[in-house]
């Protein structure tokens, strides 16, 4: 299994961006108002959208894309049997490099889960 560090990632990306976000704060404010607006409910629900954001992510080989929407997708309530559907989908597209992407989003999945709430006794 991978040991790749998502969260670490993600953080490295934001503070990695925190000076591009003050010097380009329209572009960013852009990004930001752009992401926003796709993945809102619609005929498609958030949740499908962040699949299908982590499905091009895998596509496209980012690491940074899939701990973000991994995380979003544990926000949006996400099931791991509706991951790994998206990610049966994916392989099959994409061949052996979406596997390994698909590995790499599995450990991000497990890597990332909200932690469970405690039981009251």
């Amino acid at each position: 299994m991978s040991s790749f560090d998502h969260k670490a990632l993600m953080k490295d990306i934001n503070e990695s961006l925190a000076p591009f976000r003050k010097t380009q704060p329209h572009a960013m404010a852009g990004f930001g108002q752009l992401a926003r607006a796709a993945v809102t409910d619609g005929v498609l629900s958030a949740k499908h959208k962040e699949l299908i954001a982590l499905a091009i992510g895998i596509a496209k080989g980012c690491s940074g894309c899939i701990g973000f929407h991994v995380k979003a997708l544990h926000q949006l309530g996400c099931t791991r049997a509706e991951l790994e559907e998206m990610l049966a989908v994916c392989v099959y597209m994409g061949g052996g490099p979406s596997l390994m992407y698909s590995a790499e989003a599995l450990a991000a999945w497990e890597k990332t889960a909200p932690a469970p709430e405690p039981v009251a006794s």
